[in-house]
């Protein structure tokens, strides 16, 4: 049915801190010949919040990790870094106000760079640029494994979530309560918004909507902020509902990454549901699943990856296949904040296993336009006509894969709207709450 309307990371390890100035004064003299900022790690600091402290955006931690295993090829008493997820207090790491290595010594240095010295400095540069080059996916490929852009990839994962643990009780709504909590992906740290509806619960649990949120720079994202009105309107009808921050958003732990080079978030999201499949307020057999633009995205593999999400509502979601996203969103530049790994993931894909006229089994492999026919329930799609940020069509793609595969699928055409719905959102969050008390909430009835 179509309707057209017309109007960084962990928290430091514990360990014993040793202040710099208690160092003996050759190894200070040392350590200013191979790094020009030399920092001690502190309780509560983290890459990225270092990264923030010293060269102005939490992005930036890359620099301190190569600055840091250069300085540490040369000097011991500076900290390699490993895993940037895992510092410890009372490592000594190298910040670089030039950004990407150690400074060079200064001429009065006392001693100065040999050969071997040098040699070492410019193989674990090497080092951190051929990782620099490597696709985003790169780290989770695996021998006679699918690529972990696949559905299959994502088909065979665990997802096994973990308790919710609450970290802050915030202000109440109207008629529900809300919460900042955490749960764990991955080993993550994950942070989401959590409402919970007032009132006696329903024997079986309360009916819940994992929220899906859209792109939103990841230094400038915070939970409380943005979607208000739309995690009110779920909240006040009735549902848990559950907006989990990617990793890297707020305080997650982990690296911010392309939700369309990597199944990261994608990830996160399945183990958010799990969290919430076994959180006791919850009913685990009424569960729902909302999208907005990239959360579209996270929510069409979702549902064609877990079995148990009986309805899925999407506004103006970056819901086309893959061959559709290079052909009818190439012009769109991603913003400068995400990581250059992150925003070259058509060009490594495009390289390394063809064109989609190509090779268009990989494609459709890791398109969940392809497995429409396996979605886990029914589909509600919003888009506005004017959406100048994700093209209707994607929405009209789907809407018509969705049809030619015998499923239930409704769309909505917003005439002359933009991409958050502003001049319908009242509209389109009625038919959205409708259609998740039809598939959702009375689905024990079905």
């Amino acid at each position: 049915m179509k309707i057209i309307l017309r109007k960084l990371f962990a928290p430091v390890l514990l360990a014993l801190a040793v202040p710099a100035s208690l160092l003996p004064a050759q190894v200070q003299a040392q350590s200013a010949a191979v790094c020009e900022q030399p920092v001690t790690v502190q309780a509560g600091d983290t890459l990225s919040t270092l990264a923030t402290r010293y060269l102005g955006s939490a992005l930036a931690y890359g620099r301190i990790v190569t600055a840091s295993n250069a300085a540490a090829a040369l000097d011991a008493s500076f900290a390699p870094i490993q895993d940037p997820n895992v510092i410890a207090v009372g490592w000594k790491l190298c910040v670089s106000a030039a950004g990407d290595a150690p400074a060079a010594p200064a001429q009065d240095a006392v001693q100065e760079q040999t050969p071997e010295q040098e040699q070492s400095l410019e193989t674990a540069q090497d080092a951190v640029a051929a990782e620099d080059s490597l696709p985003i996916w790169h780290h989770r490929l695996q021998e006679g494994a699918p690529h972990p852009l696949t559905i299959d990839y994502l088909r065979s994962q665990d997802y096994p979530g973990s308790p919710i643990t609450v970290e802050q009780t915030l202000a109440p709504g109207s008629n529900y309560n809300r919460y900042l909590v955490s749960y764990r992906s991955e080993g993550l740290k994950i942070y989401a918004l959590m409402t919970v509806p007032q009132g006696e619960k329903p024997a079986s649990g309360w009916p819940a909507i994992v929220f899906n949120h859209g792109y939103i720079p990841p230094e400038v994202y915070r939970p409380t902020e943005r979607y208000v009105a739309y995690v009110d309107g779920f909240a006040r009808s009735g549902y848990v509902v559950f907006r989990p921050d990617y990793r890297g958003h707020a305080d997650s732990e982990g690296e911010p990454i392309s939700a369309y080079g990597a199944p990261d978030y994608t990830i996160d999201v399945l183990n958010a549901l799990a969290s919430v499949r076994q959180h006791p307020d919850v009913d685990p057999q009424r569960l729902g699943m909302w999208g907005h633009s990239l959360g579209g995205f996270i929510t069409v593999r979702a549902m064609v990856t877990a079995g148990d999400i009986k309805a899925g509502v999407i506004w103006a979601g970056v819901v086309a296949s893959y061959p559709d996203i290079l052909e009818r969103w190439r012009s769109r530049r991603p913003p400068a904040t995400v990581p250059q790994r992150a925003r070259r993931w058509r060009d490594d894909l495009v390289a390394e296993f063809g064109a989609p006229e190509e090779n268009p089994a990989f494609w459709a492999s890791i398109s969940a336009n392809s497995y429409a026919a396996e979605l886990s329930g029914p589909v509600q799609l919003h888009h506005g006509t004017n959406d100048a940020d994700v093209p209707l069509a994607f929405s009209e793609l789907l809407h018509q894969e969705i049809l030619d595969a015998g499923r239930n699928v409704e769309f909505y055409a917003y005439e002359g709207d933009d991409h958050n719905l502003s001049n319908y959102f009242s509209t389109a969050m009625q038919r959205s709450i409708a259609f998740f008390d039809a598939h959702v909430k009375a689905s024990k009835e079905e």
